[in-house]
């Protein structure tokens, strides 16, 4: 065997191994939201919808187990669904659980901190994994529903509306004569 030929099959070796990790470290990465449900009650009639507010006990980690955050150890986290008060694969996860429901939800990174993530705490491209229990679970209120989502599109069609009247009025203001210049001409030729 020449040196050539020990080279190359070193170097092939190498190329293998290599090849080996960044397929295994491919097949580890966590592409879509999965949760699972852990614990459910024996009656469940009202499941959340985006809107409601759930009281929730959360525990946090890192894939590889560390503990990033967790709320046992305070009052539970409130929550309103739709207002973005939690990442949004949490936020997703909450949205179908009944009082009382454990769930462990495996989040993505794209939908947890992205490619940033959260330093020094969560590395880039970090994914989650939360267990949450929903201590409590309130419907939206007609009122909140108005709030969160008839008054929004209100405002939206307010906003055409008052540009175009402030346009209508700077027009005018702009088009109209000056009453004081007007009066001196009119002097100026009954002088004459």
């Amino acid at each position: 065997m020449g040196t050539r030929t020990a080279i190359a099959l070193i170097f092939l070796a190498v190329f293998a191994f290599v090849a080996a990790e960044d397929t295994e470290s491919n097949e580890s990465v966590i592409e879509q939201l999965v949760v699972e449900t852990l614990v459910m009650p024996e009656t469940c009639t009202l499941t959340s919808v985006m809107g409601d507010t759930l009281q929730i006990h959360y525990t946090g980690r890192l894939m590889d187990g560390k503990v990033i955050d967790t709320s046992l150890s305070r009052e539970p986290l409130l929550v309103e669904l739709g207002k973005r008060s939690v990442i949004t694969g949490l936020e997703e996860a909450l949205v179908g659980v009944c009082q009382g429901q454990k769930i462990k939800a495996t989040i993505p990174a794209h939908l947890a901190y992205g490619k940033r993530g959260y330093p020094p705490t969560i590395p880039g491209d970090s994914a989650l994994e939360f267990e949450v229990e929903v201590i409590s679970l309130s419907q939206q209120t007609p009122y909140q529903k108005i709030v969160n989502d008839v008054l929004p599109l209100v405002c939206l069609g307010l906003v055409p509306t008052l540009l175009g009247l402030v346009g209508i009025y700077l027009y005018k203001k702009a088009n109209a004569q000056p009453h004081g210049k007007k009066k001196s001409k009119d002097k100026k030729s009954k002088k004459k």
